[in-house]
């Protein structure tokens, strides 16, 4: 229950007097991280003119097999065939998780069923809808494969990759600013997968809503997302000390001169 009263705040992570239009059709995704540091992942896309946020709430970090799907549903949804989402949906969830490298179809027959591995051979005719091969979460990201690292190199310079990854070593403030919530959230997830073998272990948030924004005036290490409409907000509050990439103008702003402080091997 107090997830449900939780996540509508996190799907709509912008001021949306100024924001809405130009945010529809986009995926972005949010994390919600529990006491045990546990992260569950919130896929959305923006539909309806800005009004409606599709999402996915789930443990698996598969991102491009979610953003595939919520575009399925959004179209369901488009074309006002409910019970056809609410179908899908349900066997969805009744699905037990595939194991990595397994394909899966997501059919329609005379009935929406999901099928994985064998069970497609067996299949009379069925009319494939949506097909998917199951991640393996422990495997290295690859680029074009994976979108969060791709959308990330594509963002942001290497000068200014480098300059965020001596920041993150240095486990720094940081926050990520861009006025498009699908590159926003990808490039602080791709930013924090390029920290492998090691790990981000404070506060991390990808995309932060309005009611939140006083996160950013924490004292501890953050690597935080906010929408460029709400940075004149977070920029109001006593910030020091505070990393800023702002995406869309490939700028960095750093009152530290952290990659110079690495080895100079290691910046090579």
């Amino acid at each position: 229950q107090e997830v449900l009263q939780t996540v509508p705040k996190f799907c709509f992570p912008f001021d949306i007097t100024r924001v809405s239009q130009n945010q529809v059709g986009q995926h972005f995704t949010y994390v919600l991280t529990d006491i045990e540091s546990k992260q569950r992942f919130g896929f959305c896309r923006l539909t309806s003119g800005g009004r409606v946020c599709l999402c996915i709430l789930s443990y698996l970090p598969w991102f491009e097999v979610y953003y595939k799907l919520l575009n399925t549903l959004a179209d369901y949804l488009a074309k006002e065939q409910e019970n056809d989402l609410n179908d899908l949906l349900k066997s969805l969830y009744n699905h037990p998780v595939p194991k990595a490298n397994t394909p899966v179809s997501l059919s329609v027959n005379e009935q929406i069923y999901i099928a994985s591995g064998q069970v497609l051979k067996n299949q009379q005719n069925p009319t494939s809808h949506s097909y998917f091969i199951a991640p393996d979460i422990n495997g290295l990201p690859t680029i074009p494969e994976n979108r969060n690292l791709t959308e990330y190199f594509v963002a942001v310079d290497v000068n200014n990759m480098l300059q965020l990854y001596a920041s993150m070593l240095h486990e720094r403030r940081i926050i990520i600013t861009s006025n498009k919530l699908s590159t926003l959230t990808a490039c602080v997830h791709g930013s924090a997968a390029m920290l492998y073998p090691m790990y981000w272990q404070h506060i991390y948030i990808p995309v932060l809503p309005p009611h939140l924004l006083d996160y950013c005036c924490a004292p501890m290490p953050y690597l935080i997302g906010v929408h460029l409409s709400l940075l004149e907000r977070v920029r109001s509050r006593a910030l020091e000390d505070v990393v800023v990439l702002n995406v869309d103008a490939n700028a960095l702003e750093t009152p530290f001169d952290d990659l110079n402080n690495l080895p100079s091997e290691v910046v090579s």
